[in-house]
C-alpha cells in the first residue's frame, strides 16, 4: 500500500462505525485494491531520484491529524516532502528526465521492425488499350497491404545510445536539483527558527529596557541619578522598539518565504518542530570525501554528456558507411477489392506476398557528412573540457565545504558562550546600576552587547545547518539530529 493511501485510510477510519467487524472489512478492501492499483502503474506525484539517507529520512512521520484552525506541526521531513511536491523548479527538472526517459524508449523502438497496413483504390481513366497511364496497372486497382519494415545503419543504433546518455544525465540533473532543494528547505526552515529566536531576543531586550527606564525615573525621583541618565534610558527604549518591530518584520517574512515553497494554498498557519539548536555531529572528513567522490551527481551528468557527444560522432561518421532496408508486403493488389477474382469456372487468388532488399551507398554529398563530423567532434571535445572542470571543481568543493562546515561548527560553541555571557552581563550590570556601581553607559553598552551576541549565536546555528546542508549536495547523505 503507498504512502498516500494509506494517510487517507487512517483519516477515514475514526470516522467510520466504531463496530469491529466494519473496521476489518474496511482495512482488508484496502489490502486487497493497493496491490491492484500498483499493477495498474499508479506513481507518486512526483517520482524523482533522491539521495539515499534523504530518502530514508523523508519518510512521512506519523502524525494525528490536527483541529481545525489549530497549526500545523512541521518537521524537517515533512518540509522536505511538500517541497518535493510544490516546487515548480524542482519539478522542471524531474520532468526534463523524464521526457529524456521517453526519447530513449522512442529510439530504442525505432532500432525495432515497424508493420503497417494501408487500404487503398486508385481509379484511372482508360483507353482503347487499357488504363491511359502506363504506369498504373489498370483501370480499377485495389491495394490492401501490410507491411514490416526495418532499417540496418549504425546512425540508428548511435542514435539509441546517445538518448540513453542523455536520459542519464537528465536523470543526474534531477538529482542535483533534489539536493539543492534540500539546501533550500533547510535555510528557509531554519531561517524561520533563527527569526523566532531573534523576536524572542529582541522582545526580552525591549522588555528590559521599558524596565531600565522606570528604573531611571524612579532613582531620578529619589535624587540619586541626574536625568540625563532618564534621556539615555528613553533614547534607549525607542531604539529598542523600532529593532523590536524589524524583528517582527523579519520573522513575518521568513515565514512568508517558507510558506510559499511548502505550500499549495498558501498556508502559514504552521509551527516548527525541530529545534536549531540541536546538537548535530559533523561527518567524519574521510567518509564525507568517500561518498563524495562516488555519488556525485554532477559528475555523472558530465560525464554522460561526454558519451552522448561521441555517439553524436558516430552517428556523423555513420554518413560514411551504406544502409540496409528490408520490406515484406502481404495482401491484395488486384482489380477487385476481394481475396479471389472468378474467371470462368476457377478463380484466382488476389492475396500474395512481395519482399524488398535495398542498399543505400553513399556517393557524394559535397562534404557534408565531413562536416558534420568536424561539428560532432567540436562538441565532444567542449563535454570533455566541461567534464575535467567539473572534476576539478568538485575537488574544490569538497575541501571548501567541509571547512565551512567546520568552522562555523568550531565558532558555534564560542558564539553561544559569548550569548550567556552577554545574558548575565546585562543582568549584573542592571543590578550593580540600581547598587549604584555602574553607569547608565554601562548599562546601555551591556543592553547592545547581549542583542548582538544572541543575533550572531542564532546567526551561527542557521549557518551551520545551511553548512551540514551544503555537504549533502555532494555527497547525498543529508544529517540530522
Amino acid at each position: 500500500m503507498d504512502k498516500s493511501q494509506s494517510q487517507a485510510i487512517h483519516a477515514r477510519v475514526p470516522l467510520i462505525s466504531k463496530s469491529l467487524g466494519n473496521i476489518l472489512l474496511i482495512t482488508v478492501a484496502a489490502a486487497l485494491t493497493a496491490p491492484a492499483v500498483l499493477r495498474a502503474g499508479q506513481q507518486p506525484d512526483a517520482p524523482a531520484p533522491q539521495p539515499e539517507a534523504v530518502s530514508r529520512q523523508s519518510q512521512p512521520s506519523p502524525q494525528t491529524t490536527p483541529a481545525p484552525g489549530a497549526p500545523v506541526r512541521l518537521t524537517l521531513r515533512d518540509a522536505l516532502n511538500l517541497a518535493r511536491k510544490n516546487d515548480p523548479t524542482y519539478h522542471a527538472a524531474v520532468t526534463e528526465a523524464g521526457i529524456a526517459r521517453e526519447d530513449r524508449a522512442q529510439s530504442r523502438d525505432a532500432l525495432l521492425p515497424g508493420v503497417n497496413f494501408t487500404t487503398s483504390s486508385l481509379y484511372t481513366q482508360t483507353n482503347a488499350l487499357g488504363a491511359r497511364f502506363i504506369a498504373n496497372n489498370a483501370a480499377h486497382e485495389y491495394v490492401s497491404q501490410g507491411n514490416v519494415h526495418q532499417v540496418f545503419d549504425l546512425a540508428s543504433f548511435s542514435s539509441y545510445r546517445r538518448s540513453a546518455a542523455l536520459a542519464a544525465a537528465a536523470k543526474a540533473r534531477a538529482e542535483v536539483a533534489s539536493r539543492g532543494l534540500v539546501v533550500t528547505v533547510v535555510q528557509n526552515y531554519f531561517a524561520v527558527a533563527a527569526a523566532e529566536q531573534k523576536l524572542s531576543a529582541a522582545r526580552r531586550t525591549a522588555e528590559e529596557g521599558e524596565k531600565f527606564f522606570e528604573l531611571t525615573q524612579n532613582l531620578e525621583k529619589g535624587g540619586e541619578v541626574a536625568h540625563s541618565d532618564v534621556i539615555k534610558a528613553e533614547l534607549q527604549v525607542q531604539d529598542r522598539r523600532r529593532q523590536l518591530q524589524e524583528a517582527q518584520l523579519a520573522f513575518l517574512n521568513a515565514r512568508l518565504d517558507l510558506a510559499v515553497l511548502l505550500f499549495p494554498d498558501f498556508n502559514d498557519n504552521f509551527e516548527l518542530a525541530d529545534d536549531l539548536h540541536a546538537n548535530v555531529p559533523l561527518p567524519p572528513r574521510g567518509e564525507f570525501e568517500a561518498q563524495a567522490a562516488h555519488q556525485n551527481p554532477d559528475i555523472r551528468a558530465a560525464l554522460s554528456a561526454v558519451q552522448a557527444a561521441g555517439q553524436d560522432v558516430n552517428s556523423a561518421r555513420a554518413g560514411y558507411l551504406p544502409s540496409v532496408s528490408l520490406d515484406y508486403w502481404y495482401g491484395i493488389d488486384a482489380e477487385r477489392y476481394a481475396t479471389y477474382t472468378a474467371t470462368g469456372d476457377s478463380k484466382l487468388k488476389n492475396l500474395g506476398a512481395s519482399a524488398m532488399a535495398t542498399l543505400n551507398l553513399p556517393i557524394w554529398n559535397w562534404g557534408a557528412t565531413q562536416s558534420r563530423v568536424r561539428q560532432a567532434e567540436l562538441k565532444r571535445d567542449q563535454a570533455k573540457l566541461e567534464l575535467s572542470f567539473t572534476q576539478r571543481k568538485l575537488l574544490a568543493e569538497m575541501r571548501s565545504r567541509y571547512s565551512e562546515a567546520e568552522t562555523s561548527l568550531n565558532e558555534l560553541a564560542g558564539l553561544q558562550r559569548s550569548a550567556g555571557l552577554a545574558a548575565d552581563s546585562l543582568r549584573l550590570t542592571t543590578l550593580r546600576y540600581k547598587n549604584g556601581e555602574a553607569t547608565v553607559l554601562e548599562v546601555v553598552d551591556a543592553q547592545t552587547t547581549f542583542s548582538q551576541a544572541n543575533a550572531a549565536y542564532q546567526d551561527g546555528a542557521l549557518r551551520y545547518r545551511v553548512a551540514l546542508a551544503n555537504l549533502q549536495t555532494l555527497t547525498g547523505v543529508l544529517t540530522t539530529p
